[in-house]
């Protein structure tokens, strides 16, 4: 993801104390680690950056190369650390800071996973528990904004979700739940607009690869999403019913052609029938 900016663009003085790192320098350069600067003083300067309302200094510079180095293990003695930070930004008053934590999460999570005993499991237990409260509820799902930039709420929860499901094997179930909350949340005022619904779906269709899922787990979560459009009635559809309706076609496409690279989720067709039915409530005539 990248967000477009204009006009000049300040960073903060470092917050670890030394001269102030040369970040435009380093994203034309692509990123070198810069050793001399350490790790702790990156993690925070870092940090301080993600939760800027300028999307050059959030997402251009800061989370560009946190990505970068949190993939590349550049900032493994700090891991913890930034996932900490993240997951206290659940609760931020401004809503870049709050959409760019799930982002960090994702990275960090992911990070966790491939080196074992990297972060302590309690810890990613403590950030799936503040994830958890806020995705469902975040009341600002916008995905673009003029003056902020990319803010994604929706998409970015999404990554997170899947990140956690493959750290934390027996939460997938809650987080299929979590996930059908998210879509049908009735009191948005978003419209799906930046490709949220394929974000969704791509979640969901990772999370749905758990061997361990039974028939009935695999689509039991979509009865989450039946209740609400089965008690809908005549009329114009309302917002959350055409992003829950974005979000089914997304996902049928998904698990009938699946991902490049990836396994099949094992009751793929089951669930994609389970859909299709969904689908029919506003499609009648989908054979």
């Amino acid at each position: 993801m990248t967000a477009a900016g204009a006009g000049a663009t300040t960073v903060a003085p470092s917050p670890g104390g030394g001269p102030a790192l040369d970040w435009k320098s380093l994203a034309a350069d692509g990123f070198p680690f810069p050793e001399r600067a350490g790790a702790p003083r990156l993690a925070a300067e870092l940090s301080a950056m993600l939760v800027s309302p300028d999307p050059v200094i959030r997402d251009d510079l800061a989370y560009a190369a946190a990505a970068r180095w949190i993939d590349a293990g550049s900032l493994d003695e700090v891991l913890t650390e930034l996932g900490d930070t993240a997951a206290t930004r659940f609760d931020h008053p401004e809503v870049q800071a709050r959409t760019f934590a799930p982002l960090i999460l994702c990275r960090v999570v992911t990070r966790g996973a491939a080196v074992p005993g990297l972060v302590p499991a309690g810890a990613v237990e403590r950030w799936y528990a503040r994830f958890a409260a806020w995705y469902p509820a975040e009341r600002d799902t916008r995905g673009w904004d003029d003056s902020l930039g990319w803010l994604h709420a929706v998409a970015h929860g999404a990554d997170a979700a899947a990140a956690f499901a493959q750290a934390l094997p027996a939460r997938r179930r809650e987080l299929l739940h979590l996930c059908a909350r998210r879509v049908t949340e009735a009191r948005t005022p978003y419209r799906y607009h930046q490709l949220e619904d394929a974000r969704v779906a791509r979640a969901v269709t990772r999370i749905l690869r758990d061997p361990g899922l039974t028939p009935a787990e695999a689509t039991g979560w979509l009865d989450v999403v039946a209740a609400p459009l089965e008690a809908g009635g005549p009329g114009p559809v309302p917002v959350w019913a055409f992003n829950t309706f974005a979000t089914l076609q997304s996902l049928h496409l998904h698990l009938t052609r699946g991902i490049t690279g990836e396994a099949a989720p094992p009751h793929a067709e089951a669930v994609a029938d389970r859909v299709a039915d969904l689908l029919r409530l506003p499609c009648h005539w989908l054979s």
